[in-house]
C-alpha cells in the first residue's frame, strides 16, 4: 500500500529511506560478485544466484520501495546512480509508474522513459489524470501519445487538449480539472448528499465551486460554511462572491503570488466567457515555485538545463558547454586588458598582487545587486515608474561601499608598500568597480526581461567577466596615470 502523509512512517526523514535502499542495493551487488565468483557448472551458478538474490535482498527491496510514497521514490531513483536507479525502476509495481515519473525530474524522467516499452508507457499514462498526461506529454513518444488519447473519453479528450494548448508558463498549465461545483439555488443538503457520492473528494478542496445553468462561474462556498449552517439555508445566500479568480493565460508567476499573498489552497479558473473551466490548487503551485526556484539557480550558473548528476560526462559537459566557452571569452578579453599594461606592472610589481582584490569585492557586490533585482522582478515589485530610483539606490550603496570598503584596502596597500598614491589608487579603483557592478547587475537582468529572456540566465558568468575585465582597466589604468611618472 502506498504511503501517504497521515502513515505514521511517513514522517521518516526521506535521506533515511534512500539510506536503505542503498544499503540493500550494495547487499545485493555484493551477493552477485560472489554468486558470479563461485567456480561451480554454469547453471549451478545461475540458480545460487536466483536463490540468493530474488528471495532475500530484492524482495526486501521490492517491499521496503511499496511503502513509500511517489514522491520519495522520485527523490530515490534521483539520487541514485543509473545502474542501480534501473534495477529500483524495475521493481516499482506497475500501477505506480505513472505517479513516479510525474514526480521526477525532467533529465531523470528521460532515462527511466527509455527503458519502458511502448505498452508500459500507455499503462503508466493511463493512470494519471488528463492535467498530469499534459505534464508528461513532451517526453513520450507520438505513438505513446496516439495510444493514451484513443483510451480516453470524450471530455478527457478535450480536457487533455486545452491543457496542452498552454505555454508551460501560464496558469492553464498549471491547471487541473477534478473540481467540485454546484448550483447557487440549491440548498446545504442538497449539496451535502452531493459530496457523500463521492468515494473521495478531490485533492485540496478547501471550497466547492458555484455555477449557473450555463456554467457562469457565480462564487465560491467554503466547506466549513456547509458544516456550521442549518441543511435548509441556500448556496446564494452564503456563497462567496468577492473572490481571486484566474484566467488559463496569465502568468503562473502571478498566480503563485496570488496564493502566496492570499493565503489560497485553491482557486478557479475562469475563461473569457465567465465560465468555470478548471482550478489551481496549492500543491502545484509550490511544485512552480520550487521549479522555478531552481531554474532560476542553473541559469545563474550558466547551465542550460536541468542535468542528471548521474548522467554521463559527455551528456553533462554538453549542458555546461555554452557558457564555459563565453567564459573562456572573457577571460581571453581580461588577459588582454592586463596585457595591454604590461609595461605599467612590470614598473609597479605590486599591482599584480593587488588586482584580484579590486575584480573579486566588486563582483561579490554585483552578484547582491542582480540577486536583489532578480527576485523582485519575479515578485514584480519593479516597474517603469520606480527602476530609475532604484538604479540611483543601487549605485548609492555600491559607492558608499566602495568608499568604506576601499578606503580600507587602499590602507592596507599603504601598510605593505609604503605608498600613498598607491592607495589612494586602490581606494578609487575599488569605489569605481563597485559602481560598475550595480550598473551591470542591475542593467542585465532588465535587460533579458526586456528581450522576453529569463533575467537569471547567465548573469553570474556574466558580471563576473564584466567585472574582472572592468576592475583590470580600471585599477591598471589609474596606476598608469597616477603611478607611472
Amino acid at each position: 500500500m502506498t504511503a501517504t502523509p497521515t502513515d505514521p512512517h511517513y514522517t521518516e526523514n526521506v535521506q533515511d529511506h534512500l539510506i536503505q535502499v542503498q544499503r540493500l542495493l550494495d547487499k545485493h551487488a555484493l551477493v552477485e560478485t560472489v554468486a558470479h565468483n563461485q567456480s561451480l557448472p554454469r547453471d549451478e551458478r545461475h540458480e545460487l544466484l536466483d536463490k540468493m538474490l530474488h528471495k532475500r535482498h530484492l524482495a526486501e527491496l521490492r517491499e521496503r520501495l511499496a511503502d513509500l510514497h511517489p514522491a520519495d521514490i522520485a527523490y530515490i531513483l534521483e539520487a541514485l546512480p543509473i545502474e542501480q536507479r534501473l534495477l529500483v525502476w524495475e521493481l516499482v509495481k506497475a500501477d505506480r509508474d505513472g505517479e513516479i515519473l510525474i514526480e521526477v525530474s525532467d533529465a531523470v524522467r528521460e532515462s527511466l522513459i527509455a527503458t519502458m516499452s511502448r505498452e508500459e508507457l500507455r499503462e503508466a499514462a493511463e493512470q494519471l489524470d488528463t492535467d498530469e498526461i499534459a505534464d508528461l506529454a513532451p517526453d513520450l513518444p507520438q505513438n505513446v501519445m496516439r495510444d493514451v488519447f484513443k483510451s480516453l473519453s470524450i471530455e478527457e479528450r478535450e480536457q487533455l487538449r486545452a491543457a496542452m494548448s498552454y505555454s508551460e508558463d501560464s496558469v492553464g498549465a498549471l491547471m487541473d480539472f477534478s473540481m467540485v461545483h454546484v448550483r447557487e439555488d440549491v440548498t446545504l443538503e442538497v449539496v451535502s448528499r452531493y459530496l457523500r457520492r463521492f468515494d473521495e473528494l478531490p485533492d485540496h478542496t478547501d471550497q466547492v465551486f458555484v455555477v449557473d445553468r450555463d456554467d457562469k462561474f457565480k462564487g465560491v462556498l467554503p466547506i466549513n460554511l456547509i458544516v456550521v449552517n442549518e441543511p435548509e439555508m441556500v448556496v446564494g445566500d452564503l456563497m462567496i462572491t468577492d473572490t481571486i479568480q484566474l484566467h488559463p493565460d496569465e502568468k503562473a508567476d502571478q498566480a503563485a503570488q496570488s496564493f502566496e499573498r492570499y493565503d489560497l489552497v485553491s482557486a478557479p479558473v475562469i475563461d473569457e466567457d465567465n465560465k468555470l473551466i478548471g482550478r489551481v490548487t496549492v500543491n502545484v503551485v509550490l511544485d512552480f515555485i520550487r521549479s522555478e526556484s531552481e531554474t532560476d539557480l542553473l541559469n545563474q550558473a550558466g547551465l542550460r538545463e536541468e542535468e542528471d548528476i548521474f548522467a554521463s560526462v559527455w551528456k553533462s559537459a554538453q549542458n555546461r558547454w555554452a557558457w564555459l566557452a563565453l567564459n573562456l571569452c572573457t577571460a581571453f578579453f581580461a588577459s588582454r586588458v592586463i596585457g595591454e599594461f604590461e609595461n605599467t606592472i612590470v614598473q609597479f610589481v605590486a599591482l599584480a598582487t593587488l588586482m584580484p582584490i579590486v575584480a573579486g569585492i566588486a563582483g561579490n557586490s554585483a552578484n547582491q545587486t542582480t540577486t536583489i533585482i532578480i527576485r523582485s522582478l519575479a515578485l514584480g515589485q519593479i516597474t517603469q515608474g520606480n527602476a530609475s530610483r532604484l538604479m540611483v539606490k543601487e549605485l548609492a550603496i555600491s559607492g558608499f561601499n566602495g568608499l568604506v570598503w576601499g578606503g580600507i584596502a587602499g590602507l592596507f596597500a599603504y601598510f605593505l608598500y609604503h605608498s600613498v598614491p598607491l592607495g589612494l589608487v586602490m581606494m578609487s579603483a575599488m569605489m569605481l568597480n563597485l559602481i560598475l557592478g550595480a550598473l551591470v547587475g542591475i542593467g542585465i537582468p532588465l535587460a533579458m526581461q526586456k528581450l522576453g529572456r529569463d533575467p537569471a540566465i547567465g548573469a553570474s558568468v556574466m558580471l563576473t567577466a564584466i567585472t574582472d575585465s572592468g576592475g583590470f582597466f580600471i585599477f591598471l589604468g589609474l596606476a598608469t596615470i597616477f603611478l607611472i611618472s
